[in-house]
This record gives structure tokens, sequence and C-alpha cells, in this order.
């Protein structure tokens, strides 16, 4: 009888819920709206403070937070100050599941900001759309969050993974030609995006394999890429699994060429993975879309730095720190369009005018027919155990479209390093 009591009371809150005008989006003013109030505007995100990708990514909520805060500092937006909710999910989607729903239900926050992760984020779609609430910016290529007919509450962030995969095999194809090429994927749409991609530019790839976050050996996978005679070994991997892979491959001495999606690429991260052997990272192909954090010369660099110092407790400045804030930035220009009525439909609408300029290297692609993020990436080198873009960036699409390149002047950040309204 409990077990029944307890979950006819879950149904029926989830119920009301979805059926009342505080979770549909909107209402007519900010009055009626969950998480906000005359002086405040409450979001939350989950992303993995432990677990198998917690190296590197769980620097980026507190990067955000920061951000948040160094804004709250100057006045806020529209008078409202950010409440910023992280709450782990250890990469785990039973445990995604569970730390939304208490961000929704318990929490009533306004918006869910950068969920990290394609198995993760994907098991919450449903439930977001159910209590409409806004699902703005997801940390994943994944093609998932660009179905506005089906979510028209998500939009992503990160390029998507066939985007990355076609401007990455358009690298091989042009600097690498007649090499054997292989792939390594995780095993979700961030793998199986990615091949898209590349297959669609190279062609057919000599030897493919995958890997789950569960299982830390690729030793297998390393092993076959080198009795096939793999020369370019593409991979789509989350950091920890970029540093096994190139490890694994020096063990066995086997060096192929590594070209590796942005998803598991940052430098530093992946350097403490591999310890001693960070060396191997020399001549590692990559991708990246925003600024890198040792172009000290790089205006969005400097903002983002003096942000990290005073409201980071300065911690270490790497890609994920940028990543971090540039998100929260992007959510701070959707709440100023979106006026001082912030309305779930609101800040949706906002999103979709897609009036934004930023840190990107690439424009966003959001309207109301697309809701992916940015359009394409630049790739980068290690040299000397520092990136270093290469040539300029590219954009894309997710289909036939022509890779091409983009040499639009970059914008630089406000005096203030607030957006204005």
């Amino acid at each position: 009888m409990k077990r029944f009591a307890t979950t006819f009371v879950a149904a029926v809150v989830l119920l009301a819920a979805g059926c009342s005008d505080d979770g549909g989006g909107g209402g007519s003013s900010s009055a009626d709206v969950p998480g906000v109030t005359d002086t405040e505007v409450v979001v939350g995100t989950h992303h993995p403070l432990t677990g198998p990708a917690a190296a590197g990514y769980a620097s980026i909520s507190p990067a955000t937070k920061a951000y948040f805060d160094f804004v709250n500092a100057n006045g806020g937006v529209h008078g409202r100050k950010i409440t910023y909710k992280v709450k782990d999910d250890a990469y785990n989607p039973a445990t995604t599941q569970q730390v939304v729903r208490e961000l929704v239900l318990q929490d009533k926050v306004f918006a869910i900001i950068n969920g990290l992760g394609t198995p993760t984020h994907t098991g919450v779609l449903d439930f977001l759309k159910t209590n409409r609430v806004p699902d703005l910016f997801v940390a994943s290529g994944s093609r998932s969050w660009n179905q506005p007919d089906k979510y028209p509450g998500t939009f992503g962030f990160n390029p998507d993974y066939t985007v990355e995969g076609k401007i990455l095999g358009t690298y091989v194809k042009d600097n690498l030609a007649g090499k054997k090429v292989c792939f390594l994927g995780q095993d979700d749409d961030f793998g199986r995006d990615s091949l898209v991609g590349l297959e669609q530019v190279v062609g057919t790839v000599a030897a493919k394999g995958s890997y789950v976050t569960s299982n830390p050996n690729v030793g297998p996978q390393m092993g076959e890429f080198k009795a096939a005679g793999c020369e370019v070994v593409v991979l789509a991997t989350i950091p920890g699994f970029t540093a096994l892979s190139i490890g694994t491959a020096a063990k066995i001495a086997y060096k192929p060429q590594f070209v590796v999606s942005n998803v598991g690429a940052d430098p530093t991260t992946v350097s403490k993975a591999l310890g001693a052997a960070a060396p191997l990272l020399e001549g590692v192909v990559a991708a990246n879309y925003l600024p890198l954090s040792t172009d000290e010369s790089n205006p969005w660099v400097q903002l983002f730095k003096k942000v990290n110092t005073e409201y980071n407790n300065g911690a270490e400045f790497d890609n994920n720190v940028i990543y971090g804030m540039s998100v929260a930035y992007l959510f701070v220009q959707s709440l100023q369009a979106a006026g001082k009525d912030l309305t779930r439909d609101g800040i949706i609408s906002a999103v979709q005018k897609n009036n934004f300029q930023g840190p990107g290297l690439v424009p966003l692609r959001f309207s109301d027919s697309d809701h992916s993020g940015y359009g394409g990436t630049q790739l980068t080198k290690i040299e000397k155990g520092k990136a270093v873009f290469l040539g300029s960036a590219y954009t894309t699409d997710d289909k036939d479209g022509a890779v091409a390149p983009h040499t639009a002047q970059a914008v630089t950040p406000p005096s203030n390093g607030v957006p204005a309204a």
C-alpha cells in the first residue's frame, strides 16, 4: 500500500507540474514563472563532478558560476541575480534523471543550463519537455538537441558531432591523403554521429571500434588498429579515454596520427591523465570552437582570466574554464534579450532570434527551425606542449553541405565584461 501511495503522490505531482501555468512555459508575466522573482532567477544543471567523466568536466560548472557571480556583482540582469544550482550525476543516466527531477520539482528552477553528456541528458529530454522547462545549451554535440518540432525548448551548444566529423575528415583528406584511417568512438550518439561525418568525407574507414565508459580498457581496439596498419586514428572520446587511447597505443609501440574531437581534447586535462607520458600529446590534432586558454592576447581570454581570478579562486585556467564562462556569457545574453518580463516562452523566443555575438570562433546556428549550437570548428595542433590553431575555422551542416572556411572578424567583449540588453 505504501508503494502504491508513493507512486500515486508522485504521479499527481508530475501531473500538476505538467499541467499548471507555472510549468507551462510562461504564463503572461514573470510573476507566474517558476524560479523567477523580481530580484532572482534560479537555474540548474547536471554535471559529472565525480565518476569517469569528471576529469576536466568537473571544472566547467564552477567557471559558469564564477561568471554568473561576476555579473551579479555588477547588478545582475534586469535587476535579477542569477542563482545557479549544480547537481552531480557522476555521468550516470539514472542519476541524471534523479537530480534533474529534484531541480525541476523541488528546487523549481526556471531552466536547465548546459546539462552535460549525451547518454545522460538523453534520458531527461522528455521529462523537461513535459514540464515545459527551457533546456538551454546542452553540453554535447548530439543531434538529439536539434529537434525543434519534437523538443521546442531544447538547444545545443557544442558543434554537432556530424559537423565536427566532417571538418576533422576534411583535415585528414587534405593533409593525410593516402593514409589508412581508423576510428574509435563512444558507444552512443557521440561516437555514431562523429563517424557519420568522418566517413562522409573520407569514405569508409579501415577499422572502427567503440568503448563504454564503465570499461577503462582500450587495449583490444588499439591492438586491432595496429594490426590493421591504421596510420590515422580519429577519436570521438571524452578526455579520460583520449588519454587511455594515446597511452595504450604507446605501450604497444603503435604511433598513429591521432585526430581528436573537441570533447576530449583539452590539453591540460589529457596531460594530467597521461602524467609522465604527457609528451605523447605532441603533434595531436584536435578541434576547438572557442578561444584557447593559452592565448594571452585574446581579449576574451583576458576577461575570463580576470573573472577566474576574482570569482573562481584562481582555479587552473584551462579550456574547460573558457567553455564554462562562454556558456554563462550566452545565457546572460539570452536573459538580456528576453527582457525584464521574463518567461519561459520569452527566453526560448529570444534564443531562436539568435542576435548573439560572443567568444565563439564561428556563428551559433539558432533559429526557429535549427536548435543546434555552433556551426563549425577550427583545428589545433599540439606544438611544444601547447595547442596552436591551424588555418581558418570551418563551418558546415550535418547533411551534405560543403565544408567552407569561416573568415569573419572576431568580436571583442564589452568593456565592462557584461553583455548589454
